[in-house]
């Protein structure tokens, strides 16, 4: 069984546009026609350089191998270019075709990935979701109106969520971490307060920012919503200063999570060393892929630490962290956007299955999925911007700040 073939398709989910502002999913077919699907997550440069860096690492380290040889093929991307360092580029590349790699072997022998991966150690996964306005609500109030927000966590825990994010916070900027304005502080006090009244102990928590603070100001605005005692304080540091989590976690009694932006063990394990985090959320189309994944995960546990892998992205990475959460003895719990959003689960035609919170892992083989590739050339990404950006304007102490959360409304 040897790779052949590769196919790229890049494609725009409809408005409001929940995961991004476009997927990107490599198809791998072998020598004998077997079809693997997987995820790059990946948003360095566009999509039309992705692509041609996804086309390079499988030509140069991937085409005419076994699917099987997933530690070769890994070794050869990482350490391409006489490098050996995480790259997130070259590493989200080789994420998605690592991923493909697995559907494919699954199909091989016709069984599951989590067969693959050890075997099942869970039978359904719990499952969060970040909290989202209805169609007919106003978008952009949403995201700083506590009352609002505090509805759509009532209505998620209707469905049988356990748990839901938000991130009233303020903006993130390509300056680094900055202190919060006041103004900040307050909304985000608020949206605690009201989620908290909405849902009482039916669900947890889960509070999150994006790297926007300096070590102080995160203390400061971790300090300020610690007595509606959330699940976890998600990456409130930039994520190029490992060392600095430990200074806010000795600080702040809610417990710290991050890992979207870290790709491969090399910076997991410095993170795990360094101490201060022990929610670990690597996104499995940029962090290496399944294998790395698990590889993450099994350092975890000597920190005694848990794993909730991240997603904001299309439903095959979903598909991916389902078969990893699976595996793992220390699972938290697995991201998901609503109950998958109607153009996820139409461009898989409904393969995935959620119940009452949790998310039941397939038993059919490869990541049990069926793409829609005519749904997926149906609708194509033509801009030009990226899967996600920061803003360059910087945080505003005077007149406030509104974030647009993660569907802005500029579809570039």
């Amino acid at each position: 069984m040897k790779l052949k073939d590769l196919e790229i398709f890049v494609v725009a989910p409809p408005a409001p546009g929940w995961g991004g502002r476009y997927w990107i999913f490599p198809k791998l077919t072998t020598e004998c026609g077997i079809v693997g699907y997987g995820e790059c997550y990946a948003s360095t440069v566009g999509p039309r350089a992705m692509k041609a860096v996804i086309e390079d690492v499988f030509e140069r380290h991937m085409l005419g191998e076994n699917p099987e040889n997933i530690e070769l093929m890994y070794r050869r991307a990482y350490s391409s270019g006489f490098t050996q360092r995480p790259d997130p580029t070259v590493m989200g590349a080789f994420s998605g075709l690592e991923i493909a790699c697995w559907d494919i072997l699954g199909k091989a022998r016709n069984r599951p990935v989590w067969a693959l991966l050890g075997g099942k150690m869970n039978e359904k996964v719990r499952s969060y979701t970040y909290l989202y306005p209805e169609p007919d609500e106003d978008a952009a109030e949403f995201w700083v109106n506590p009352d609002m927000t505090a509805q759509a966590a009532a209505r998620a825990v209707k469905q049988g969520f356990t748990a839901v994010k938000f991130d009233p916070a303020g903006p993130y900027t390509i300056r680094g971490g900055h202190e919060p304005a006041m103004s900040d502080i307050s909304r985000s006090v608020a949206f605690c307060a009201k989620i908290r009244e909405a849902v009482g102990d039916r669900a947890d928590l889960l509070f999150g920012t994006h790297g926007q603070f300096s070590t102080p100001g995160a203390i400061r605005m971790g300090q300020a919503i610690a007595p509606y005692n959330p699940l976890w304080y998600e990456e409130p540091i930039p994520p190029d200063n490992l060392a600095e989590f430990a200074e806010v976690a000795r600080a702040v009694p809610v417990p710290l999570s991050t890992g979207e932006r870290l790709t491969t063990k090399a910076e997991f394990g410095a993170l795990l060393r360094l101490g201060g985090v022990k929610i670990l959320q690597p996104a499995l189309g940029r962090v290496g892929g399944i294998w790395e994944a698990k590889k993450i995960a099994a350092m975890a546990e000597v920190y005694n630490a848990e794993m909730a892998p991240h997603l904001y992205a299309g439903p095959v990475e979903w598909a991916a962290n389902i078969h990893f959460a699976a595996s793992i003895p220390n699972i938290l719990m697995a991201e998901t956007i609503q109950t998958g959003g109607a153009f996820h689960l139409a461009l898989i035609k409904n393969s995935i299955t959620w119940q009452d919170g949790y998310i039941i892992p397939s038993e059919a083989p490869g990541l049990g999925i069926d793409f829609d590739e005519d749904l997926a050339r149906a609708h194509p990404y033509t801009g030009n911007g990226l899967h996600l950006q920061m803003q360059e304007a910087p945080c505003d102490y005077r007149y406030g700040n509104r974030f647009e959360g993660g569907a802005p409304t500029a579809k570039t």
